[in-house]
Order: structure tokens, then sequence, then C-alpha cells
């Protein structure tokens, strides 16, 4: 699969003529409901004989239009969002920077622009995809734009328990309850991140709990504060663990703490420092606590461990 940056009008001129069908929107998570739009564009380029395309942006608009109030990390960065579009079988990623110039074109001119100087012959899209100034260019109104040069398919709302499945319902579900068990339904996979294992300040180990101290790589939403059910993937291989997120408050104050990302691996005992990994999240199993003593936190430790044990036995 080729992943292509587009930052103006002018690497557009470079791009192939090979007709396409494109998925637009925004994808951040990938999940049931996009992977619908996506699993739609690349079963209609199938039945067209044309190559399977996606367009997405970058940064999230929300960084250029409400500044304020912008999106600063989210749930799959450009890389993780290109790995899970080639599983779905897309040809070519347009990653296109949304800036000032973008968010201000007219429905028409982004259509002209970026569909059909791309050569789309067919778009497909969510029933609350919009394009263009002000959000003027909706799925009800695309084919006025479209010059007759392309079709469209709009995929309705996707639903799971009675609600609709979106990137917004996801994250909070990650960032405010830690609730990575339901996003994972929600996504159709655990949610994961990736990061490097960096040095820390050893505790772990002299607590008789050795922990990989993982360095997010990218700006994943990291769950909220917790002792988590994990799988660290190294080299490909997943590895079953117990993730802790938090200040540690037993050993440090509130004002003297940075937030860590911390992997015990069970029955482990080898050197990880700077690899790459990932973090597969499976459940919370509980907050982060503050313990009177290191022997009460690490009695609770191995509570955690034999749950966490309990739960990849039942879920070989």
């Amino acid at each position: 699969m080729e992943c292509v940056y587009l930052e103006g009008r002018s690497f557009i001129e470079q791009m192939d003529g090979k007709e396409k069908v494109i998925a637009l929107g925004y994808f951040d998570g990938v999940h049931l409901g996009h992977q619908k739009v996506i699993k739609t564009a690349v079963q209609i380029a199938e039945e067209k004989g044309m190559e399977a395309a996606v367009m997405t942006f970058y940064p999230h608009p929300s960084v250029v239009l409400r500044p304020d109030s912008k999106r600063e990390a989210e749930l799959t960065p450009n890389a993780a969002k290109a790995e899970l579009f080639e599983q779905l079988g897309v040809n070519t990623v347009y990653f296109v920077k949304f800036d000032r110039i973008l968010s201000q074109l007219s429905p028409q001119n982004f259509v002209d622009e970026y569909l059909i100087r791309l050569h789309a012959k067919h778009v497909v899209a969510g029933y609350d995809f919009t394009f263009g100034r002000k959000a003027m260019g909706n799925m009800d109104n695309i084919g006025e734009y479209s010059r007759s040069m392309f079709s469209y398919t709009t995929v309705a709302k996707v639903e799971l328990f009675g609600e609709k499945i979106s990137s917004t319902r996801i994250r909070s579900l990650i960032m405010k309850k830690g609730a990575v068990e339901e996003a994972s339904e929600l996504l159709r996979r655990p949610y994961q991140t990736t990061g490097t294992v960096v040095h820390g300040d050893q505790r772990g180990r002299t607590l008789g709990f050795p922990t990989a101290n993982v360095e997010k790589d990218a700006a994943y939403l990291i769950p909220a504060n917790g002792i988590y059910i994990v799988q660290l993937i190294v080299n490909g291989k997943a590895l079953n663990g117990v993730c802790s997120v938090g200040l540690r408050p037993t050993f440090y104050s509130h004002e003297a703490a940075i937030q860590t990302v911390e992997v015990h691996v069970l029955d482990f005992n080898g050197d990880l420092y700077d690899q790459k990994v990932g973090i597969k999240w499976y459940r919370r199993l509980r907050p982060e606590l503050k313990f009177n003593s290191a022997d009460d936190l690490i009695k609770q430790m191995e509570k955690d461990k034999a749950d966490t044990r309990a739960y990849f036995h039942k879920n070989k």
C-alpha cells in the first residue's frame, strides 16, 4: 500500500492517472463505522476494477478551527491508521494536510482539486461527512459538485448497544473511564498504542515487580489512570502483563509526580530497554490507589497478577 502526503495543489499535479474509488473521512480509531465506509469502497473498487483509496486529513480540523479546544491526542495517529487501512484492502492512502487554506476552500473547489484531479470515479463517505468552507458540502449535496465526473455512496449511521459508534464515544470511554474493554467492541479489536521502553526509577524492580516503562512514540490517547490487563507486543510476540497508568501516589506527591505507563510482563526476565513495543489494552482491573505501605501495595499487585492470569486463561 502506498501512503501519499498532500499539501497544496502542486502535489496533486504529480499523481497518477488511475481511476479510483475514494473513501473520505478523518477515521480516528478506524472503528466499526469507519470500517463499513472503507469496506464499501474496497468492494465497489473490486467490482469496477479500480484502485481503492482512502482520503483522510491531518492534523484534526480542531487544531486549525478551534485551537482553544483542539484535539491533541489520537486513537490512531497516521502510521496506525495506515496499517489498519492496509488490512482492510486499501491500495493508496492520501493524507491531506488540513490548514487554513484548505478550510476556506468552497465545496466546489475541494471537489475539483482533491477528488476530480485525483481521478475519483466513485466516492464513499459516512452520512455525516462534510467538506468545504463552513462545512457547506455534505453527502446530500455532493452530487451538485461532482460535475457528473463521479458517482457516490452514502453509508448510514452504524450503531452498537443502541448508540451511534463514534470516535468521540470511544475517546470518552478510554480517556474518562478507562473502559478499554467496551471500546474494543466498538473498534472490533483491542485498543493499541505504541512506544519505546525507556529507563525509569527502577522502583518496580525493588518491589519484586520489574516493569517496562513505555514512553509513547506518537500522539496516542492514553487510558485513564488505573491498572489494566494488557499484552506487550515485542517483535511481533504478545506477552501477557499488568499495566499501571498513573502518578504512583504511594511514593510520590501529586505535585512531584509524572504520569507513567509501566508494564509488568508475566514470567519474563529479558531486557526490553530501547525496544519499540505495542500495548494492547484488554480490561481495566481497578483505579490507581494510594497504599499505606509498600507491603500493602505488593499484596495488591499479587492479586492484580492473579486476576490477569485468570483473564488470559479464560480468554485463550
